[in-house]
């Protein structure tokens, strides 16, 4: 494991390792869902986060993906690199976000971004809800559900309810079917969820308010950017992002953004979200997604600690709002990320 005294100071170029799954590159396997790589990046975000890199007088090093940097340190070669960071996704079970963080662990490579825990806590839904709710962010009274447990319940359900993988990222599993207004219709989503996805499924209460999203940089503290509205579908009330991946209707999904963004609101968001990142125990950047009841009261959804870095992403969007390159802002926040890992200014 490198000495952390002997690691170079900011006047000592790094070499930043990035872990990566690129859009169409996982293995095609005969019963995947047809949004299996949904969460993987294309070559634009690899390349926008090498040149951040760069202008901090670094050099980007391409690392592969999980399995490559498994294959590495197999054969006992230390990737030759000061320090990593990971946007990978691996796939599969709810541990998959965690497989290249842990690999760095064991070959002694300091990591930006969350560690392989928060990952792993953040990805599971449930748990995360449960972290959350204990540090007094409300949650839209989410509950696991399998098959077998619709079978041997008799409890009354208060419909509209909205039904989801438990441990999927990026509206995987999420469509114009996601919002059921009736037992039928649960039973057939929780199904679904068990099929395709080989996990239970999160159902909570469907949200009839605006979505919001809220961006997490930096520590000591860590800071909220200024929150950004999602649009939504306007038949269904399901993110734009999740519905448009699916048939659409003879019209066309039709996008609206329903929400007023006052002070107040944009103020209480970033209070919840920072309450929930420091829940979760997330470090450096992260997106925490909220959307508000018919009373308006935000409830947490989820929290993404490897939000995309693509140049159509929160932090190009972030970017353009500001005046501001977005290889600059991912600059920004990849310094700090090194402050905070050990690499002194």
């Amino acid at each position: 494991m490198p000495d952390p005294d002997s690691r170079p100071t900011r006047s000592q170029p790094l070499r930043v390792g990035i872990v990566y799954d690129l859009l169409g590159t996982h293995p095609p396997r005969p019963d995947a869902p047809f949004d299996l790589d949904a969460e993987y990046e294309p070559e634009a975000t690899v390349e926008g986060l090498e040149e951040a890199v760069r202008r901090l007088g670094h050099a980007p090093v391409r690392l592969g993906n999980p399995h490559a940097l498994l294959a590495a340190i197999g054969k006992g070669e230390t990737p030759p690199v000061d320090v990593a960071m990971t946007i990978a996704e691996g796939y599969g079970g709810r541990n998959r976000e965690s497989w290249a963080p842990v690999l760095l662990e064991m070959a002694g490579i300091p990591c930006l971004g969350s560690d392989a825990l928060a990952l792993a806590v953040s990805l599971d839904k449930a748990w995360a809800h449960a972290r959350v709710a204990q540090a007094g962010v409300p949650v839209p009274s989410p509950r696991v559900l399998t098959g077998s447990d619709l079978e041997n319940t008799s409890d009354g359900w208060k419909f509209p309810l909205f039904v989801k993988p438990r441990w999927e990222g990026t509206a995987k599993g999420i469509g114009p079917h996601s919002r059921v207004e009736d037992a039928a219709s649960l039973a057939s989503a929780v199904a679904r969820i068990e099929r395709d996805y080989h996990q239970p499924a999160l159902v909570e209460r469907f949200l009839p308010g605006a979505e919001y999203t809220v961006t997490i940089v930096g520590h000591a503290p860590p800071r909220a950017l200024p929150v950004l509205q999602r649009a939504l579908e306007t038949t269904t009330g399901i993110g734009v992002h999740a519905v448009e991946r699916h048939p659409a209707p003879e019209a066309g999904w039709q996008a609206v953004t329903p929400g007023v963004l006052d002070a107040a609101l944009e103020h209480e968001l970033q209070t919840l979200a920072l309450r929930a990142f420091d829940a979760l125990e997330c470090r450096d950047y992260a997106r925490a997604d909220f959307r508000l009841d018919a009373n308006g009261r935000p409830h947490f959804l989820e929290m993404n600690p490897l939000p995309t870095f693509a140049p159509d992403g929160s932090f190009g969007i972030l970017a353009e709002l500001a005046g501001r390159d977005t290889a600059d802002l991912l600059a920004d926040v990849l310094r700090e990320a090194l402050e905070r890992a050990g690499f002194a200014r």
